[in-house]
This record gives C-alpha cells, structure tokens and sequence, in this order.
C-alpha cells in the first residue's frame, strides 16, 4: 500500500469515527499482510496533518488518539450548526477546575483552604458529569479523604495529548492568584478562553453557580466579569461529532 492510500484511508477512518482513534487502532485496521508499519503510520499521518494546514480543518493529537477538528478561527461560524447556547461555567467551577489540574493529588478540603471557601457539592457534580476529574486515591490522614485528578476526557476536550501542555507557572501572568489559562481544542487563536483568577472577595461558591441558571436573556454585565464559555457535550466544532 503506498502512503497516499493510507493517508486516504486514515482520514476516511477518523472522519468516521466519531472519536480519537489511537496509533495503535489505526494499525488493527488492516490484514496483517497489507499492515503499515508503525513509522509508515506515522508518516502517513504527517503527511495528512500537513495537507490539512491551508484548510478549515487540522489533525491533532489528543490523550485517546488522532482526530480531525475544525480550526478555531473557523470555530464561531460553524458552531451556529447548533441551536442551544453553550453553557457558562462559574469562575468558581473553573478556580476549582484549575487548582486540581495544577495541583493534583489533592483533596477537597485542601481546595477550599487555598480558595478560602467550601466548595459547592454542585461544582463538584458538574465536573464528575463532565468526567473532567476523577478519585486518584486517598489521602493517609485521618478520614482518608479522597484525592481528585483530571481525567483523559479533560485532556480531550482542552485539546492536550498530556498535563505537560498545560501552560507552566512561569507563563501565567501571577502564580500567587493562579492565574490559569487553557486553549479549547482547536489551536493557534481559541475563540473561548477559559481564564481563571483566584479573588479574596468570593462570599460563596452558591452565588458563582447561579450564574450558570441566569436567563438566557439575562445582562452579561450582571455576570462576574472572568466567565468562560465552553459547550454543552463535546465540543461542536469538533469535525469528528457525529452530529456534523
């Protein structure tokens, strides 16, 4: 099989998909006797992300494998493919989001001691939903109490292959307020930028999730003023939705 098959065929593969779809699946495609070899695979893959650079969609690798997604500049025109307006996370959930990608393991209570506030069990739940965070283990103290991680469907969604492409300490503007700053899959220019400041004057958690349940036609001005958008489900402009 020459290399311009295979990319054809890689690319027929990930487009049906629906999913990432790692090397090693791609490989178990193919008869033992026409089967790449792993650095024929890969050349192939090159090849494809590199057609795919003057066009509307890329080739990324993610945490579960290889898909094609629509570039962010191109993000806002095809998401109106949807009716439902994207769901706005509070800066709570996104402090909480960041502090366990950054820090884990760690705890609930160790959370809401650097935050200087509990956590809302509501928080909590959207983010186990999203299956955005996940029980590593237990603490050995008293109380074993259960030390939280991120999962690969958070590194999915934000479109990293791993935590190391997680932006460092030393690139975020304040590491004393965990200034935190994630790409939506996509790349160069994300059209949603999840942006997190920790703040001394949080009264509660409860009053950062209302924002979630304010009426669609409710004043932006009354929202806190660093809110992410993000999707409800999987990214829309994921090419690989079986939606599109």
């Amino acid at each position: 099989m020459n290399e311009h098959d295979l990319k054809h065929l890689i690319e027929a593969t990930l487009l049906a998909a629906g999913r990432p779809v790692t090397s090693d699946q791609l490989l178990e495609l193919f008869d033992e006797r026409e089967r790449p070899t792993s650095e024929e695979l890969r050349a192939a893959l090159d090849l494809l992300a590199a057609e795919y650079e003057s066009r509307g969609i890329e080739l990324i690798e993610v945490a579960s494998g290889w898909r094609v997604q629509v570039r962010a500049r191109c993000a806002d025109v095809v998401s109106r493919l949807w009716q439902e307006r994207p769901s706005r996370y509070s800066r709570a959930l996104l402090e909480t989001l960041a502090l366990i990608a950054y820090r884990q393991p760690i705890t609930r209570s160790e959370i809401e001691e650097i935050r200087g506030v509990s956590i809302s069990s509501t928080i909590m739940r959207t983010l186990q939903e999203r299956n955005w965070i996940r029980v590593v283990g237990h603490r050995e103290v008293p109380g074993h109490p259960e030390l939280l991680g991120t999962t690969r469907e958070f590194l999915d969604y934000f479109g990293l292959k791993s935590l190391d492409q997680l932006p460092t300490l030393a690139e975020l503007r304040d590491v004393e307020t965990i200034g935190v700053q994630l790409e939506l899959p996509g790349g160069e220019m994300p059209t949603e930028v999840l942006e997190v400041e920790a703040t001394s004057e949080v009264a509660s958690d409860d009053a950062d999730v209302a924002v979630d349940a304010a009426p669609e036609d409710a004043d932006d001005s009354a929202s806190p003023s660093l809110v992410a958008s993000a999707d409800d489900g999987d990214a829309p402009h994921r090419l690989t939705d079986p939606e599109l």
